[in-house]
């Protein structure tokens, strides 16, 4: 029986991960932190119990050394989280992701002659790209922002403009060819993560696969860490009958992906060698609105959608990105869950988890920390 190691298996899209291995009958083992701000500080009910648990880091060597053991494919997903934390916690987001992964990578290679690694995939973001990609139909020509003007928005302009013809720009979908301009802690140390598995697995000649996941929403992702995804923070808000918090003007678009098609993708290329060396973006290749998102859940947990438009700003924030996903759909990649559906699936289980608000908390200190404009 081949065996499986995921690092931060016990968060929201590791443990999905996991519960798909051991459908398919490998033996998996966990290594993982549970982080305080994730887990408040209780193990998760949902955690599989055919699964091996460790508690520990990936920067340990003793911790590694117990989790290595045996191992024959290993998934790195264990990364702090959150594009406004980053920007002030920057030490950690550092440590634990960049650093982290150089650790990880460099047990792996250093040992490599006793352990029996056959592939490693790593779990990037789409935040690596910064502004997803435009297009100007006046003009005919594509176009990559850098990033949006001060000037523009502290008038409110939150769209960009062809600096060719002065007219708004079209938000496109984003492939991989795009131009990497990260613009958050957070996605520096995801690029980080990124290129030190493709750079040392080149290098070694170890099969290895970026996965640039987009907006993921789903069951078990906590409602209680204010840094998490957008989804989950928006339930906190409704659940606790305070107004959602929309930054600029809601009308910014993402691309949200179940995290049941994030787990299948990462099965996918671990079992294709056509996807050995390469990295691929993992959406829907539709965009959606925060707003709508604020919206849609609202309507179904069965309340009048109440929305605070903040006409704020968060520096590190983008304006439009979704996927182009041709390129894994070449490999067999196909998005299986309808977004109603999973929205509909993530709320059930919204219900019955607990959520402590802390957005307002998280708002403040962004104000404080002049991360707002």
């Amino acid at each position: 029986m081949e065996k499986v190691l995921v690092t931060g298996g016990a968060g929201f899209i590791g443990s999905h991960l996991v519960d798909e291995l051991i459908k398919r009958k490998y033996k998996v083992r966990v290594l993982d932190s549970f982080e305080e701000q994730v887990h408040q500080s209780k193990r998760p009910d949902y955690l599989n119990k055919k699964c091996e648990y460790i508690k520990g880091d990936v920067r340990d060597p003793k911790d590694l050394k117990k989790a290595m053991d045996g191992i024959n494919f290993v998934f790195h997903l264990a990364a702090q989280v959150g594009v406004g934390q980053s920007m002030y916690q920057i030490k950690k987001y550092i440590d634990h992701n960049t650093l982290g992964t150089a650790i990880l990578m460099e047990y792996i290679i250093s040992n490599r002659a006793k352990l029996k690694i056959r592939k490693v995939i790593v779990a990037s973001s789409m935040s690596i790209y910064g502004e997803g990609a435009y297009k100007c139909h006046s003009c005919g020509t594509r176009s990559e922002p850098i990033e949006r003007r001060e000037e523009d928005l502290k008038n409110r302009i939150w769209e960009y403009s062809c600096p060719q013809c002065s007219k708004p720009l079209e938000p496109t979908a984003t492939g991989e060819e795009k131009t990497l301009r990260s613009n958050s802690i957070y996605a520096i140390s995801k690029k980080d993560q990124e290129e030190i598995v493709l750079n040392l697995g080149k290098a070694y000649k170890l099969p290895s696969v970026a996965l640039r996941f987009f907006n993921v929403y789903g069951p078990r992702q906590s409602l209680s860490n204010p840094y998490t995804g957008v989804c989950a923070i928006f339930q906190s808000r409704i659940k606790n009958n305070n107004p959602v918090l929309v930054y600029e003007d809601g009308l910014q678009t993402r691309d949200f992906v179940s995290v049941k098609d994030i787990a299948a993708a990462n099965i996918l290329v671990m079992n294709s060698e056509s996807a050995d060396y390469q990295y691929f973006n993992v959406g829907t290749g539709k965009p959606t609105s925060v707003l709508d998102i604020a919206k849609t859940l609202s309507r179904l947990y069965g309340k009048e959608p109440k929305v605070t438009i903040k006409n704020e700003y968060r520096i590190g924030d983008i304006r439009h990105c979704f996927a182009d996903i041709s390129k894994i759909e070449k490999i067999g990649f196909k998005p299986s869950v309808d977004f109603n559906d999973g929205m509909q699936e993530m709320v059930e289980w919204g219900k019955r988890a607990s959520s402590v608000d802390r957005v307002n908390e998280a708002d403040k200190l962004l104000a404080r920390m002049k991360l707002k404009i």
